[in-house]
């Protein structure tokens, strides 16, 4: 399919233009990652990351594309702007008025998304202004502050520059999403995971060259990578159809339905998100253990790679697509909705039946899913104990570049068929004026 859009992309200027556009504006993204926030002191801060790994610090800085790592003025990432989603998701269950909003259409989720923009805004000051007075308290391990000037003039700074680079990111992602190609929330993480793999491809043939990896264990890390892309590409597109019947009507003297269609549930409905969480989770002690020391002993047993750490990791993961889906999926909606057409699932009756079938099935293919998120996520932390490979070859980071890599190609693909149908449709129409 890559080579088929690769070589009809020249024959469509539209096309051509969101492409550029959109690597236009990751550009512009990755510029601002190497723009610091005033007031720091690069190099302490630098060595204060190098003894941080396996905190939440390193996962903040690896969804941010090493801009956490800099305090650049987009440190925060798209990270408040996701959270603010989520929220606006779960409370769209429990505030009625968000629920009726979510129900209007266009115009609904208009106004549901500017609720999330304000809340972004207001999470980037709180969590920027958390970051400085953390920052404040911090040493390089040398006994260096990594803050020059401590004060509150620095807090206030710091507070507004990091949220107006979360606000200005926001609004690229936006300009990708309706003038480019693909998801720009999505792109966005996704520049920022592979601009870091370079660095990491680099290190491991460093260390390869060093001797600390053996050439059987680096053909063996490439082994397994290729088969865990072959897996989370199998997975993603995986499909669980339940067929629909659509009952025929006549209306006047036209007859409308009699169809035989399906119901397309995905295994992983979740997609990243329960990895995002369960990995938020643990890594908190790790990080609070940094600014109490006296918390170390007892939260010892949390370090990744040990086995709590992965009971704990893959019982949160399990925990949160369950409930991540159970948010976003509504089998009472989708069964009322078949209903109201004429549709109905052969040997089930509509309604209610309708619905605990629905959930019946669901239920059973995100325990598979699940599963498969867990076993991903936990194959870094195998690789980093027992081959010593780098961080980036598994878990979240290669579901997030795979799936977004698979959603961008299906657009992509999606866009020259219909570009297509124009094309021919344009072409009818010339022959039809032509035989009057």
């Amino acid at each position: 399919m890559a080579s088929h859009i690769m070589e009809n992309i020249s024959k469509l200027p539209e096309l051509r233009r969101k492409i550029i556009t959109t690597f236009v504006l990751i550009f512009v993204y990755r510029i601002g990652v190497h723009i610091p926030t005033p007031g720091i002191d690069t190099a302490a801060l630098a060595s204060f990351f190098k003894s941080q790994s396996g905190t939440l610090f390193a996962m903040f800085d690896m969804f941010s594309g090493g801009a956490f790592e800099r305090l650049s003025v987009f440190a925060l990432g798209i990270m408040p702007y996701i959270t603010a989603s989520i929220i606006f998701q779960l409370l769209t269950v429990a505030i009625p008025h968000l629920e009726q909003l979510s129900k209007e259409g266009e115009r609904g989720r208009k106004k549901i998304t500017q609720y999330t923009r304000y809340a972004t805004v207001i999470l980037s000051l709180f969590q920027g202004f958390g970051i400085a007075v953390g920052l404040e308290s911090m040493v390089a391990p040398g006994g260096a502050p990594i803050v020059v000037a401590p004060g509150l003039g620095f807090k206030i700074l710091a507070a507004l520059t990091l949220a107006s680079g979360t606000a200005f990111i926001m609004w690229l992602g936006e300009q990708i999403t309706e003038r480019g190609i693909g998801n720009g929330i999505s792109l966005i993480i996704f520049a920022g995971i592979v601009a870091r793999m370079p660095a990491a491809v680099s290190n491991t043939f460093k260390m390869v060259s060093a001797g600390e990896i053996g050439v059987f264990s680096l053909i063996l890390i490439a082994v397994i990578i290729v088969g865990v892309i072959a897996a989370i590409v199998f997975m993603e597109q995986a499909q669980r159809r339940i067929p629909v019947q659509y009952a025929k009507r006549v209306v006047g003297r036209k007859v409308y339905g009699g169809i035989n269609t399906h119901l397309p549930l995905k295994i992983n409905t979740s997609g990243v998100i329960p990895a995002i969480f369960a990995s938020s989770l643990l890594m908190f002690p790790a990080t609070l253990a940094n600014f109490a020391p006296g918390l170390k002993d007892y939260l010892s047993f949390l370090h990744p790679g040990s086995l709590f750490y992965n009971v704990f990791y893959v019982a949160f993961i399990c925990f949160f697509c369950f409930f991540y889906t159970a948010v976003i999926f509504k089998p009472n909606e989708i069964a009322e909705n078949m209903k109201r057409n004429g549709g109905f699932i052969p040997g089930i009756r509509p309604g209610v039946k309708t619905a605990e079938y629905i959930d019946k099935v669901l239920t059973r293919i995100t325990v598979g899913g699940a599963l498969y998120i867990s076993a991903v996520c936990v194959l870094p932390t195998i690789l980093a104990t027992q081959l010593h490979a780098p961080f980036y070859f598994g878990g979240t980071a290669l579901l997030i570049v795979v799936g977004v890599s698979i959603d961008t190609m299906a657009q992509l693909e999606s866009h020259m068929i219909s570009r297509n149908y124009e094309g021919f449709l344009k072409k009818g129409s010339t022959r039809v004026k032509g035989r009057y």
